[in-house]
């Protein structure tokens, strides 16, 4: 199991049913969302977000000369991905931190209306004008 209280970056072993990967945790990389993590996978050769819950279970400690032969095949690697992870999530919370220079939008006020209809109108109180649509349609028809 891997524990990362004790150790700044963690090298270990990704246990899956799609087979087993060396991942690199480091404790000084970026707060990932809440409930991820952010592991470096060496067979993708790239710092990817994980669900905490789910790979903590399947993540595993190396033993002492596995570690060391990791550690000198892919700290290059690593190191190179970190500063690559870093200065993206840099010009991501400098882009974060710019206050926004829209101007502000006004927001419409709806007129109220003036005296409530309490009351239904007929069609007799209402003016119908004249366009003479329905004497055109009839002359069309005929045709």
């Amino acid at each position: 199991m891997y524990n990362t209280a004790k150790k700044q970056v963690w090298f270990g072993e990704l246990r899956t049913s799609r087979g087993t990967s060396i991942v690199v945790h480091d404790n000084q990389l970026p707060d990932a969302s809440p409930g991820r993590i952010y592991l470096f996978n060496v067979n993708r050769n790239t710092i990817g977000e994980y669900v905490e819950d789910i790979v903590k279970v399947n993540l595993h400690e190396l033993e002492t000369e596995q570690l060391q032969t990791v550690k000198a095949e892919h700290n290059a690697a690593w190191i190179a991905a970190r500063s690559e992870f870093m200065v993206k999530h840099e010009a991501h919370i400098e882009l974060s931190s710019v206050p926004d220079s829209a101007p502000a939008t006004k927001s419409k006020a709806i007129p109220a209306l003036e005296e409530p209809m309490d009351e239904v109108l007929d069609d007799d109180d209402m003016e119908f004008e004249d366009t003479g649509f329905e004497a055109s349609m009839s002359d069309d028809s005929d045709d």
